[in-house]
């Protein structure tokens, strides 16, 4: 008769794989099983051993299985965190019958300290792991984002404007007529707001078109002569668009003799010249801010 070679040891299964939110709900699944340990009584294991003892060992070794996986080296090294019940013992050690039930209840007791102890290593272990998938999440390259997911700009085109109702009629037109949908403010809902929540509210744009024209009259102190200047709140509403949505995302038409402010001189606006050469100006720095233009359009009226 031929001698069969011991069979060769099992490798510990790979490494369970865990999201962060999956670690920390392993961890909180720990502490409930720790909590559930203490609760126990022992006063219901006079022979060391009871239906309850035994559902709260299963209830340990799933928590186990659920942080650890099963047969890995890691849940093997907390698996006798499971071994509550004193009875096995009991007749191991030659006790058998004449062991008297504190000496059941004192070796149960000693098994949930030593549990007790052995899940709080576990939880050690999963903070570890949380803190290693943290800083891995951080230190990770962000996905590139591929140009179908980018998300296309609002084609809600503020106008601001002040007395010049034919310039800002003729950029409302041409906006329209190449799929952009112009936002006038004295066209809107009041909704019962003042005229700065009106303004607020509207400006939930990707752009913004202001039209520098000559309704005011101005100088400082130290000129004599008064000077055509835009109105104040299209300077006001300059500057706001300017700081919302950047000076790249803001085109300043000017039309006619028209006195820029002071802190805007060198900044580059374009002219609305009656030739409607502003039109492709104005596409040009549509297109430039991420916006689909077709030139096509932008020559139709």
């Amino acid at each position: 008769m031929t001698s069969r070679k011991p069979a060769a040891p099992r490798a510990p299964a790979p490494k369970l794989t865990l999201t962060p939110t999956q670690i920390e709900r392993g961890i909180q699944r720990l502490e409930e099983r720790i909590n559930d340990l203490r609760a126990f009584d022992i006063a219901t294991v006079p022979q060391g051993d009871s239906p309850e003892l035994q559902a709260l060992c299963a209830a340990i070794r799933d928590t186990l299985v659920r942080c650890f996986g099963e047969d890995t080296s890691t849940f093997e090294r907390f698996v006798e965190a499971t071994s509550l019940s004193w009875w096995p013992m009991v007749i191991s050690m030659g006790y058998g019958p004449s062991a008297q039930p504190w000496e059941y209840q004192d070796g149960v007791r000693k098994n949930i300290e030593h549990s007790v102890a052995l899940l709080r290593e576990a939880q050690r272990v999963l903070h570890e792991d949380l803190a290693d998938a943290q800083h891995e999440a951080k230190a990770a390259p962000a996905a590139p984002v591929h140009v179908s997911e980018k998300v296309s700009p609002s084609r809600r085109v503020f106008v601001v404007h002040g007395h010049d109702g034919e310039a800002r009629e003729l950029v409302a037109r041409f906006l329209k007529s190449m799929d952009f949908e112009p936002v006038i403010l004295h066209e809107q809902a009041n909704q019962g707001g003042t005229v700065i929540e009106k303004f607020e509210a509207n400006s939930d744009v990707g752009f913004a078109v202001v039209l520098l024209t000559p309704d005011d009259l101005g100088r400082s102190l130290k000129e004599e002569e008064l000077k055509p200047r835009a109105r104040q709140n299209v300077l006001l509403e300059l500057g706001y668009f300017i700081g919302h949505l950047g000076r790249n995302k803001v085109c300043a038409l000017k039309r006619g003799d028209v006195e820029l402010p002071s802190d805007y001189v060198g900044v580059v606006w374009e002219k609305m010249d009656d030739g409607g050469g502003w039109k492709l100006a104005l596409a040009r720095e549509l297109k430039a801010a991420g916006h689909e233009v077709d030139l096509n359009k932008a020559f139709s009226l």
